[in-house]
């Protein structure tokens, strides 16, 4: 299974969010440079995380986009489903019909149950992992955290 480049730049971009901003909104330019990920993509993928209700966003000098909850309360999983709209290895491993499947062997076929039993392993891994736990890592493995320059006062 390969996850494509909105799920893998979205939980790269939320995980800097998350790390870098905390609770205040962080400007797609900001996270753009940092990710080094196109700030015009970054808009498109950040649609499908608004639509989710995983990021919320506030217009303004002093806006951006900021998690709309605790950085332990989103899963890895609900992120992947959120740019991807699924997490199947492949289509028969929904259990779905055989017409939305488009496979003859639905229901028959015994290789369908190893793709539900990995596809049922690869939620759990996704479910139990959080954007918390992304951000442990990072601290772990050294990763510089950036203070937003906008709300830096000097006298």
């Amino acid at each position: 299974m390969r996850l494509s480049t909105k799920s893998r730049y979205g939980l790269r971009a939320l995980f800097d969010i998350a790390y870098n901003a905390g609770n205040q909104p962080a400007q797609i330019k900001d996270i753009s440079r940092r990710q080094e990920i196109s700030p015009r993509y970054l808009e498109q993928i950040f649609q499908n995380f608004k639509k989710a209700g995983i990021l919320k966003s506030k217009k303004g000098p002093q806006g951006g986009y900021f998690l709309t909850r605790k950085p332990d309360q989103i899963s890895i999983r609900q992120i992947v489903e959120a740019a991807e709209g699924d997490t199947l290895l492949v289509a028969c491993a929904c259990e779905a019909p055989r017409d939305k499947t488009g496979c003859t062997m639905n229901g028959q076929c015994v290789t369908q149950t190893v793709w539900t039993e990995a596809t049922a392993h690869l939620n759990g891994f996704f479910e139990h992992m959080s954007l918390q736990d992304l951000c442990e890592r990072g601290q772990d493995m050294g990763v510089k955290r950036e203070s937003d320059h906008r709300f830096m006062y000097y006298i």
